[in-house]
């Protein structure tokens, strides 16, 4: 297997990333994965829309919108690499020997590793609006991509909203209490609790469409 520091989704192949994604190792991993998964929900929010005929009072919104998706693709996948670089710092903090050394690295990794799944979470969050717009707005002949694209928007949000917190209880390693965690970090844990909403907003936007998107009852 090629090193880790040469597998980003800048140099790689969708069949080398994946390939190194399967390995049992944690660079890339989960969080990696959320920041691909957020690259395809902008990257089908630019596509829904480059397809819309927009009315004359709504050609600077999609322009807009075009113009977000198609920069929250590339920040998507510079977010994978940097996730996939916070991994590996916190397996090899893990992997030390017993000791305030050890302690140090797992908090500051820790934190490192938390404060990357948020900022992920915050731009996947930032991305419903567009895509709820192009729900109502878009090309209704798309509308199952955007639904498709809502499931890539909530396993990112899913992702970074999990991986957010289960760095922030690693501190726990370090020394920390979770009651001292959620007092020595506050934006960090409300930020976790943030993406809760995101989650129930994106599910809410799917459920309101699906009847458009997924038309036959299949149980009926």
């Amino acid at each position: 297997m090629a090193d880790a520091a040469e597998i980003t989704t800048e140099n790689s192949t969708l069949e080398k990333w994946t390939s190194a994604l399967a390995e049992p190792v944690g660079s890339p991993g989960g969080g990696a994965g959320a920041g691909v998964m957020l690259a395809i929900a902008a990257s089908l929010t630019s596509m829904v829309a480059g397809y819309t005929e927009p009315a004359d009072e709504q050609r600077d919104e999609l322009d807009a919108v075009i113009a977000r998706a198609q920069k929250l693709r590339q920040v998507a996948l510079q977010l994978a690499d940097e996730d996939a670089e916070a991994s590996e710092a916190f397996g090899k903090a893990f992997a030390m020997e017993r000791g305030a050394e050890r302690k140090k690295a797992i908090r500051e990794a820790s934190l490192g590793a938390a404060r990357s799944s948020v900022i992920l979470g915050e731009h996947a969050a930032d991305a419903i609006d567009d895509l709820s717009w192009l729900a109502e707005h878009g090309n209704s002949a798309l509308i199952a991509d955007v639904v498709v694209a809502f499931g890539a928007l909530r396993a990112a949000v899913t992702g970074a909203r999990t991986n957010a917190s289960f760095d922030l209880a690693a501190l726990k390693s370090s020394g920390s209490s979770l009651e001292q965690v959620r007092e020595q970090h506050p934006k960090l844990w409300a930020s976790v609790e943030a993406l809760d909403t995101a989650l129930d907003r994106i599910d809410a936007a799917t459920n309101a469409v699906d009847d458009r998107a997924a038309p036959t009852d299949v149980q009926g």
